[in-house]
């Protein structure tokens, strides 16, 4: 129980607040350890239990899901927590939105019980993962917004393999998905992906992919 991944769910509808806790509590190495309503108690939650992962709808009332990603992981946040947004509406404003203020993943609803446990489980670790199904027109329409600054391009350039894990990663492939397509072991995977962090000074995945975008590495035109 000790090495449980904490996570704190936030939605404003019960039922579904309810739902989502008994399906992750059923998971194996999961445990829910709060509920909010609405995002100003989740924010509160949050820093009282600093759970390992929050669940956050993004459309709530008084404080949204944005804004309490922003205030648990946002560039400001000396110490920020893991944010997984999921949500029944799938609107590019919000979900870029979400991004930038620091959310390390986006689900929908409807992404089966699966994927949200992935979801949680790569938050947990460092991680990150929005369902593929929304991942490339997704960010496109991120970079499409224009970025909060200027991408630099790293002191040192990126080697060819390096290249085609940050367009898979684009592309919202998985360590494991990675590592098959390109014939590697995932601890291959892991290292490009911590190099990729570390040249492009950026957080986790969800920003790699986001610098992809921005510096038109996705349409093979680095």
């Amino acid at each position: 129980m000790n090495d449980d991944i904490r996570v704190v769910v936030a939605d404003d509808q019960e039922i579904v607040r309810t739902g989502l806790t008994m399906i992750l509590n059923a998971e194996p190495g999961i445990r829910v350890v709060g509920e909010a309503p609405d995002g100003r108690r989740a924010v509160e939650l949050a820093r009282q239990l600093r759970p390992d992962v929050c669940l956050l709808d993004i459309r709530m009332p008084g404080m949204d899901g944005i804004e309490a990603t922003r205030r648990l992981a946002g560039p400001a946040v000396t110490d920020p927590l893991a944010v997984v947004v999921i949500t029944t509406f799938d609107l590019d404003d919000h979900v870029y939105a979400a991004l930038r203020a620091g959310a390390r993943g986006f689900l929908l609803k409807d992404a089966g019980t699966a994927l949200l446990s992935q979801a949680v489980h790569a938050a947990a670790r460092g991680d990150a993962l929005i369902a593929p199904s929304v991942t490339t027109r997704l960010l496109r329409a991120f970079a499409d917004a224009g970025p909060a600054g200027p991408r630099a391009q790293p002191v040192d350039p990126l080697t060819d393999r390096e290249e085609q894990v940050l367009a898979a990663v684009a592309r919202g492939r998985t360590n494991a998905e990675i590592g098959a397509e390109l014939h590697i072991g995932l601890s291959t995977v892991k290292t490009h992906i911590a190099a990729l962090m570390a040249k492009l000074v950026v957080r986790n995945r969800v920003e790699i992919a986001m610098w992809a975008y921005e510096t038109g590495r996705t349409s093979g035109h680095p």
